[in-house]
């Protein structure tokens, strides 16, 4: 408001000279690499938020009194963005797991994955992957089931130590 009151009595030479000043220094931005990865993160990192919730609106993600899961924070990573939810009474990371076609439409992404919070049960992270980290691409995992013989015959293991050895694990791109 302040630089429209300025430009007014300035003149509109004024104006143009700062907005051609302006796009001349988006154009020497992004005509480096590094700073146009930069730019563009940035630039997903606010585009983000507002689609996710959108997508938890469109998935019915939300509290019995209608509120949708809070946006703590969103952080560039080498496959898109992670993006932390709070989310309230009786939202549980299930509810985001079983919204994760809902939510990789709305955010245009690749995939979105639910990752538990590090610290706390009420805070969810969502991976939203939207290409592939730079790279060679990681080795296939091979699980070895330790109750299964070579004929594909179980040798009797107890269900307690399959599940300790298969675990549940974190998968991150």
């Amino acid at each position: 408001m302040v630089a429209l009151a300025s430009g007014y009595e300035l003149g509109a030479a004024w104006l143009i000279a700062l907005a051609g000043a302006g796009l001349a220094a988006l154009a020497a931005g992004l005509a480096r690499p590094l700073a146009r990865r930069r730019l563009i993160a940035r630039a997903w990192c606010v585009i983000t938020p507002r689609r996710v919730r959108t997508g938890c609106r469109h998935a019915r993600v939300r509290t019995p009194d209608g509120r949708l899961p809070v946006v703590l924070y969103t952080m560039p990573a080498a496959f898109g963005e992670r993006v932390a939810l709070w989310c309230g009474a009786r939202v549980t990371r299930g509810d985001l797991e079983g919204a994760q076609d809902v939510l990789r439409a709305a955010c245009w992404a690749r995939d979105v994955r639910v990752v538990p919070g590090v610290r706390d049960a009420h805070v969810a992270v969502l991976e939203v992957i939207r290409h592939l980290p730079p790279g060679p691409p990681p080795e296939p995992s091979v699980t070895v089931r330790p109750d299964l013989d070579r004929d594909g015959e179980t040798d009797g293991a107890h269900a307690e130590e399959l599940a300790l050895f298969v675990g549940l694990g974190h998968h991150r791109p």
